[in-house]
């Protein structure tokens, strides 16, 4: 049946000349088809243009029935490269929204059918999105052992379809919630973490494929937060790690969103059997009525967050979040599964109305009151659709003034307004009525108990600075039970309470900041975590409270921007204004907010610690690189323009080789050519090598000065020619001749690391040139390893371990390690400036054995994430005590030890391990050296 003969009502145009040329465009479609056009043109401008633009395809489409006109235009988007489905889905989207708005409208579908139909253009573009997505990934050998088949079902990654999505329920213009989890026992254990970062990369291609507005549109926004622990997870977790989070630490309103979880793309049979594994969690086998409490608390909670509160007022009302509005239905619905659902399976259903039929027939809910609410909840449904598809935009909120109402009644078909708002306030009044008594009552939250000394801290905080003002004590008080609350959840509530008084110490002012947490209550997590976990970044935050923007800025829990991403935001930044004081300042304060954002990442487990190395090497490139212009400029204005070629900043030792951690200074040095020019030409010129060493130490100035936003990065030049006793600033010429004729072995061994990083990139080539030239002539020498061998000897007696946790000072620790690797790297020749990378430039040149070099580089992994994680952690010597549980967990997290005397174990195995590969691979060498071999 064709959908002219299965309409049952339509809308009244409410803007009639939107509707103009459809009678002459689809003369050849029946009287009622034409009146439904234009009644829906005539109210949404959003489907007034696809009728336009999609109208060749909706007259074959009207030719036939909805169902089959539904199946055309999913058919089209199956077995497509990445490069094509984008596209492809867009077409599928505007073809699949059309036809579902007429079926809707017209009566020809019900509530069922609609959002069925809006969730299989979901469920097609999850899945074939992923499996194109795969599919690349296994052309590149990056998913081990996985064949082009695999591609099929995902390589065994999955995504869990949450929410609306997961119970088939999609409103017009919904966003999707998929939790994407990968089955690690398809891998051999040590190939499980390349798997995992090949999925995290498919998830996050598989979001932006999705979500991206283009040309064409987009497909579905895809939120991922439902994931497990999502603040501290990346996008993709391995399903074991999933259920040791849900034994562990899940809570109700996460047994709740598992009620509709469905496996939708990827591995199926794989998602079904995690979703087996979940089912103790998710439904108890006692009656569960304390999930009534938490429920109600969480309703209170979206009611604070969104300022729902008072007697029902239809101009703005959020149809979902509102009192009486569809969430209502559905906390009453899923709360009482909770109750009773580990004991009655009957009562598991993913559909809401079903749902609400199975509490009926077992007596959970009394069947008028389950039929009246089943009723409100489609009505309730349609008006959200509908107030959706006048802009298609993901809203629930009804409209502000008479012509809004007026247009949302003639789309429900309705010319009598009043009629219509008097009916659906009886419905959100009625269903406020049969909700809010099943809950417990009262809105406020009370403080937890605390311990006598959690209680004396406490005590003290109104003398704080930033609780004098009477504005700021009386938001604080409205925020503090939940403060409170969540501090209480940290492992060490004592330890977590303190780091959070000295937060609170340290702030100059509150209003602003209590403000933001009252309005964002997810900081209040954040900021818990941090005290709980990691004293130091507490301690920066307190310093630097407004990096708490940054959060709600929408990009905080974004994929890593990059490099070249990060210099250009920060180069746009500076161009903003011709002032160089403050592009200063507003360099400081943007570097800070990405060096907390790398830090918060690192601390919650959305990077490692390699990861976040990398991230803050590429942090201080884009600052480097986005600043030293602006440098340059501002000392052009005085000086005139760089003589000659200009200069290049070349980045040293850990810079070089990209790995910082969350303390680390730079090491640069500058080289220039001056091409013969003896001086600039300014209104104060310079004599060329003046020039170049003064604009050095404005660079340096302007990234070491403090200011009011503190400063950007501590300096060190030691690593340039001649060290302390050399220029700051080096001509290309010196810096060549006196590599090649007079540096000594360590500082060869240094410019295994050089990188050029900013500056006139032809001079960058020549510098990277001759680091090259030296590398090649110099690693032959027979002095290096004894050389190498007198360099360990003096640091090792010029300072000794700090601790019985150090990592990066002394024998067979990361410094002894990066120096051996440098001696490989020279002896080698190679261009290589990683450590690992420049110990498999020795194992390729047999300097050492494969094992040997794989030992060392496992030993220099394991060392790298416990000085990381030290450095994001404390300000000193690392202190197990000192730092807390939540820290001692985060470091035996990154270290993979179960516990601290594990973690001394495997410090001590790698320590000795390298040290006496190190010792022996030095000695055998300058052993054979001495014998003329």
């Amino acid at each position: 049946m064709t959908l002219a003969s299965r309409l049952t009502r339509c809308p009244i145009p409410f803007e009639p000349d939107r509707a103009e040329g459809i009678d002459d465009r689809f003369a050849a479609q029946p009287p009622e088809i034409r009146d439904l056009l234009r009644g829906t043109a005539g109210c949404s401008p959003y489907l007034a243009g696809l009728i336009r633009s999609e109208a060749d395809w909706l007259d074959q489409a009207l030719a036939q029935s909805p169902e089959q006109a539904l199946e055309n235009a999913l058919s089209g988007v199956t077995g497509l490269m990445s490069s094509e489905i984008g596209s492809a889905l867009r077409r599928a989207k505007r073809r699949v929204a059309l036809l579902t708005a007429l079926a809707d409208l017209g009566g020809a579908w019900p509530l069922e059918a609609v959002t069925g139909a809006l969730t299989r253009l979901a469920d097609l573009a999850v899945d074939q999105t992923i499996r194109a997505l795969v599919a690349d990934e296994i052309r590149r050998g990056r998913i081990p052992g996985a064949t082009a088949k695999d591609a099929q079902t995902g390589a065994g990654l999955v995504a869990l379809a949450m929410g609306k999505m997961g119970a088939a329920e999609l409103n017009y213009s919904s966003d999707i919630d998929l939790i994407c989890l990968f089955d690690e026992t398809r891998f051999d254990p040590a190939d499980v973490m390349e798997a995992r970062a090949a999925f995290i990369r498919v998830v996050r291609k598989m979001t932006a494929i999705l979500s991206d507005i283009t040309a064409e549109g987009y497909v579905f926004r895809t939120d991922l937060r439902l994931r497990p622990d999502a603040s501290v997870t990346p996008v993709c977790i391995s399903m074991a790690a999933a259920e040791q989070y849900y034994e562990a630490e899940g809570r109700t309103w996460e047994r709740a969103a598992y009620i509709k979880a469905r496996p939708c793309a990827g591995d199926i049979g794989a998602g079904e059997r995690f979703l087996k594994t979940l089912t103790p969690f998710v439904w108890r086998r006692y009656l569960d009525f304390a999930a009534i409490q938490e429920a109600h608390d969480m309703r209170l909670r979206i009611r604070e967050h969104k300022g729902l509160h008072g007697p029902i007022r239809l101009e703005g009302h959020d149809m979902k979040l509102g009192p009486g509005g569809i969430r209502e239905i559905e906390f009453f619905t899923q709360t009482r599964q909770l109750i009773a659902g580990g004991r009655d399976p009957s009562l598991r259903a993913r559909e809401t109305v079903a749902a609400l039929a199975a509490l009926a027939d077992r007596g959970w809910v009394p069947q008028e009151v389950s039929a009246e609410l089943t009723d409100h909840y489609r009505a309730h449904r349609e008006i959200e659709h509908r107030v959706q598809m006048i802009g298609d935009t993901q809203t629930h909120a009804l409209p502000r003034d008479a012509a809004g109402f007026d247009r949302l009644a003639r789309m429900c078909g309705q010319g009598d307004t009043d009629r219509f708002r008097r009916a659906l306030l009886e419905r959100l009044e009625r269903v406020a009525e049969l909700t809010e008594d099943f809950f417990a009552p009262g809105e406020t939250r009370d403080v937890p108990e605390m311990s006598p000394q959690m209680q004396e801290i406490v005590d003290r905080w109104p003398s704080y600075p930033a609780l004098r003002s009477n504005r700021a004590a009386e938001i604080f008080r409205r925020v503090q039970p939940e403060i409170l609350t969540r501090l209480n959840r940290a492992a060490n509530p004592l330890e977590a309470l303190r780091q959070f008084d000295s937060f609170l110490a340290g702030l100059p002012a509150g209003v602003q900041l209590f403000s933001l947490f009252e309005a964002n209550p997810h900081l209040i997590d954040l900021l818990v975590d941090i005290c709980a976990t990691a004293p130091a970044l507490a301690a920066y935050l307190g310093r630097n409270s407004r990096v708490l923007d940054a959060v709600l800025g929408g990009d905080f829990f974004a994929p890593w921007p990059g490099r070249e991403g990060l210099a250009q935001a920060l180069s746009d930044r500076l161009a903003e204004r011709d002032d160089y004081e403050w592009q200063l300042g507003a360099a400081r304060a943007w570097a800070r907010e990405w060096r907390f954002r790398i830090g918060v990442h690192h601390l919650r487990g959305l990077s490692d610690a390699a990861q976040a190395a990398r991230e803050y090497a590429e942090l201080a490139d884009a600052v480097l690189r986005a600043l030293w212009p602006v440098c340059v400029a501002e000392f052009a204005r005085k000086h005139g323009a760089p003589p000659g070629r200009g200069a290049v900043v070349v980045g040293m030792g850990s810079l070089g080789a990209e790995r910082l951690n969350a303390r680390s200074d730079l090491d640069l040095i500058v080289i220039y050519d001056a091409a013969g020019v003896e001086q600039s030409e300014g209104r104060r010129p310079l004599a060329s090598r003046a020039y170049y060493a003064r604009l050095t130490q404005a660079l340096v100035t302007a990234l070491s000065a403090p200011m009011a936003d503190g400063r950007l990065y501590e300096v060190d030049m030691r690593l340039r020619p001649s060290g302390r006793q050399g220029p700051v600033a080096t001509s290309i010429q010196s810096f060549e001749s006196y590599q090649m004729e007079e540096a000594w072995t360590w500082e060869h061994l240094a410019l295994t690391r050089a990188r050029p990083i900013a500056g006139s990139g032809d001079l960058a080539a020549e510098v990277e040139r001759i680091r090259l030239k030296v590398i090649a002539a110099k690693g032959g020498a027979a002095r290096v390893p004894g050389d190498t061998a007198d360099m360990r000897a003096r640091i090792f007696a010029a300072k000794a371990p700090d601790g019985e946790w150090e990592a990066k000072i002394g024998p067979g620790r990361l410094q002894d390690i990066e120096l051996f690797a440098q001696s490989c790297a020279l002896r080698a020749g190679s261009p290589a400036r990683g450590v690992e990378a420049q110990i498999r430039a020795g194992q390729r040149a047999g300097l050492i054995p494969r094992d040997e070099a794989e030992t060392l580089a496992r030993a220099y992994r394991f060392l790298w994430r416990l000085q990381a994680g030290a450095r994001l952690l404390t300000e000193g010597a690392l202190d197990m005590g000192a730092i807390g549980e939540g820290g001692r967990a985060f470091l035996l997290r990154e270290c993979g030890a179960s516990d601290l005397p594990e973690l001394a174990s495997l410090l001590a195995q790698h320590t000795a391990r390298a040290e006496e590969i190190i010792q022996r691979r030095l000695d055998e060498t300058i052993a054979r050296a001495q014998s003329g071999e």
